[in-house]
């Protein structure tokens, strides 16, 4: 029996559960979904100054793939994959769905108290129940019939926008894929089998499994990380680690330098070494814990979208750049299709990192090629930059 990890151990049980170190070969439908069986969610963002986060985590585990085939399974009819609050908003199995109706019930009982739009548009979010009811899967500019009314503090949305995004909340409209990244709505029995729709799990019986599978997916993780990774709460999260601790599903162990308890999910592996080279997403599930990122990594991790650009420390986009085991180092990447270059707008070394450089101007390469980028640029910004351009033979270029 386990009972203790060291860091270096935690650190690869982590990135083997996540799918790291695995051997990369043609990335097609089987790769994808497996990947998705490992991660059971792909955070959304719109930012697309490099490329949109969902894409994001499969690169940086398969390698090169066909983003149109993702596209064709989380966003087409019909879909393996549905969307949900799960984490953020994410794309999740559509065999997943029922574990979110005790969050959907609970929404649409609370919201209508909370948000005071909820209370008085009723009238509203019935016409959008019928106007899906009549017309199938839209999307809300193609039903918007105020689009010059706009309405306080809801970041120019309408209200026929507000109130289907209430009702996806509440899990009365579902998404039926999106086009250019709008999102199509729809009522769940336009999209979802029945056996999905009909199916019935109980809140505790639902929490307990997306404990087991966040579990599965962090590989070794403390109570807090368990419930950051769907979101759920901590007095929820404590019961259902004991009873998979009790089916000898979860190890209670030990990781010298954490403060928490933490767990072993019992299909863990333990690799003896780990060999990757990756630039992760924000949202990558290995980062978006700040303060996992922080105890596992050492890593101080916050992007600084919303930083006014004199301010920024190290970028707009920096993705944080995994080499074996460690995070050695963020890179900031834009993709200027018109140019098709891809930019590297500042490069950073961590603290004392050791970084092979060859191995990150071959992932560069990759990157470029995935993104149909016919060069690289490098600015001269970063303690990382210099040495990347000389790798690269290209010269550095003024920081704008």
């Amino acid at each position: 029996m386990v009972e203790s990890v060291s860091p270096a151990q935690a650190r690869r049980i982590a990135l083997a559960a996540q799918g790291f170190g695995r051997p990369r070969g043609v990335a097609g439908t089987r790769q994808l979904n497996l990947t998705f069986e490992r991660l059971r969610l792909l955070q959304l963002d719109s930012v697309n100054v490099f490329e949109r986060s969902h894409y994001l985590p499969v690169f940086a585990r398969l390698g090169a793939y066909d983003k149109a085939l993702l596209d064709r399974l989380t966003f087409a009819s019909p879909q393996k994959y549905i969307e949900y609050w799960a984490h953020e908003a994410a794309v999740i199995p559509v065999s997943d769905w029922p574990l979110w109706r005790w969050k959907m019930e609970s929404l649409a009982t609370r919201d209508p108290v909370k948000y005071e739009w909820a209370r008085e548009n009723t009238a509203m979010l019935d016409w959008l129940r019928a106007e899906l009811a009549d017309r199938g899967p839209v999307t809300s500019g193609q039903i918007e019939h105020d689009a010059n009314k706009r309405v306080g503090p809801w970041w120019g949305w309408s209200d026929v926008k507000h109130g289907l995004e209430f009702l996806f909340r509440w899990g009365e409209v579902v998404t039926a894929g999106r086009t250019r990244f709008e999102r199509t709505y729809a009522l769940p029995e336009h999209v979802l089998p029945s056996a999905i729709r009909e199916a019935t799990v109980s809140r505790e019986d639902a929490q307990r499994q997306l404990v087991e599978r966040s579990s599965a997916a962090l590989g070794i993780a403390t109570a807090s990380d368990i419930a950051d990774y769907f979101r759920l709460r901590a007095d929820a999260v404590r019961p259902a680690i004991a009873d998979l601790q009790d089916a000898g599903t979860l190890i209670p162990v030990t990781v010298p330098g954490w403060k928490q308890k933490a767990w072993l999910h019992s299909d863990a592996r333990i690799p003896r070494k780990m060999n990757t080279t990756a630039l992760l997403s924000p949202f990558d599930p290995v980062v978006w814990d700040r303060a996992r990122a922080l105890r596992m990594f050492g890593f101080h991790y916050r992007i600084e979208i919303y930083t006014p650009a004199p301010k920024r420390q190290y970028g707009y986009y920096t993705l944080p750049l995994l080499q074996d085991e460690a995070i050695v180092g963020r890179i900031d990447l834009k993709t200027d299709r018109h140019a098709r270059v891809l930019r590297v707008q500042s490069a950073w070394r961590e603290p004392d990192a050791s970084i092979d450089i060859d191995r990150v101007v071959g992932l560069l390469r990759d990157t470029a090629a995935w993104q149909s980028m016919e060069s690289i640029s490098v600015a001269d910004w970063g303690d990382l930059a210099p040495s990347l351009a000389a790798a690269l033979a290209v010269p550095l270029v003024p920081r704008t």
